[in-house]
């Protein structure tokens, strides 16, 4: 049983690293990013080498990400959970970095931070147009950085409670290894629910912003959907 979340995306990923464990559809922009278990792991390890040895972070050291639901998110937070850094939310408090999505740079202002990296969440993972001030993106920064990371001493602890929680989410919710999940993620935010608690269970995820009704039915058979959390 995993110890923390790291552990959680670790035991997904060795169990079929090519199979997609996380799938991500924007109806809005048309968008659909297929991420297999190593290609999510690599972006991981990149995050948390970008914390680690450009922002200087260790296992205590907390981080704010004020991201919605999204395939970069669980790149930025699974990155975060490996490196032993705890991940909050809010209300606003010293952090020694912070991740925020394009659309919330003025609510990112009322967080005291040290680092600060911007996120287009764009299609393609493409960076941004324009960089703001005070601000590196995160796209650009993290692709340059190793593509393996090893967990410094400690690491899983601050997070410990966060798998407890993801493991009772999975029970609740009825899921088991295989599962394929569709995730409404506008009406999920939490990412117990739209990303450790199907990893946890052995699930894989396919999450969905600005879910369009019409496309739904398609889309449950398109992905071998097999449970719904909507």
């Amino acid at each position: 049983m995993a110890d923390n979340p790291a552990q959680i995306l670790a035991a997904a990923v060795a169990a079929d690293p090519a199979r997609p464990l996380l799938t991500w559809y924007d109806d809005v922009t048309g968008e659909r990013t297929e991420l297999s278990g190593a290609t999510l792991a690599n972006w991981v390890a990149k995050t948390a080498n970008l914390l680690v040895d450009d922002a200087g972070l260790a296992p205590g050291d907390r981080a704010a990400a004020l991201l919605p639901p999204h395939w970069q998110t669980a790149a930025v937070l699974f990155g975060c959970w490996s490196a032993g850094v705890p991940v909050i939310v809010g209300p606003p408090e010293p952090v020694e970095v912070l991740f925020a999505a394009a659309d919330r740079l003025s609510e990112a202002a009322d967080w005291p931070a040290g680092d600060r990296y911007a996120l287009a969440l764009a299609p393609l993972a493409a960076p941004l147009r324009e960089v703001p001030a005070g601000f590196a993106d995160y796209v650009l920064e993290v692709r340059g950085q190793g593509d393996h990371f090893t967990p410094p001493p400690g690491a899983g602890a601050p997070d410990a409670q966060l798998t407890e929680r993801a493991t009772e989410r999975a029970a609740a919710l009825g899921l088991t290894a295989g599962d394929r999940v569709l995730v409404d993620a506008d009406r999920h935010p939490d990412p117990v629910d739209w990303l450790l608690a199907p990893l946890a269970a052995g699930a894989s995820v396919v999450l969905c912003a600005g879910l369009d009704p019409a496309r739904r039915d398609a889309r449950l058979t398109t992905e071998r959907v097999t449970r719904i959390l909507d």
